[in-house]
């Protein structure tokens, strides 16, 4: 076997890894895109069961359940943006975290929460906001550009 066979045989390696990569991240893209699908059908459908309740209590389950909706929709996005790009890109990332952060704060409207975890929330709010305008700021795609 010479080299030239072996390199051949690298990229080969490598074709079939990146077929079974995209193979599992369409898959992956299905079954999420069918869980937002069944949890928007599934919320639709528990409003008419909410709406028997009071207006606080029927908001509160409608908002909650748009929140985590949207946290699955920034998973998506996270996902489709790695199978088209090849690459993963952080503000994706924080904005899924800031999501589910969100909710997990807007469902403190509804309960009690200790003032400390509130401020612990919010300085993490504050932290990725900060990153995420650092990842814009500093994007690879920036410096090609100024380049």
């Amino acid at each position: 076997m010479n080299i030239a066979d072996s390199i051949t045989l690298d990229e080969k390696i490598s074709q079939v890894f990146l077929y079974a990569v995209k193979a599992v991240l369409c898959l992956l893209l299905l079954v999420i895109l069918a869980a937002i699908l069944w949890a928007t059908l599934k919320t639709v459908a528990d409003l008419r069961a909410a709406l028997s309740l009071s207006i606080h209590d029927t908001l509160k389950h409608v908002m909650i359940n748009s929140l985590t909706i949207l946290a699955l929709l920034e998973i998506f996005m996270t996902t489709f943006a790695y199978f088209k790009e090849k690459r993963v890109k952080v503000t994706y990332i924080i904005d899924t975290v800031l999501v589910v952060l969100l909710t997990e704060i807007m469902g403190f409207w509804f309960k009690e929460i200790e003032v400390l975890r509130m401020v612990l929330f919010i300085g993490l709010v504050l932290s990725l906001m900060a990153a995420r305008i650092l990842a814009i700021r500093f994007s690879p795609l920036r410096f090609k550009e100024e380049a």
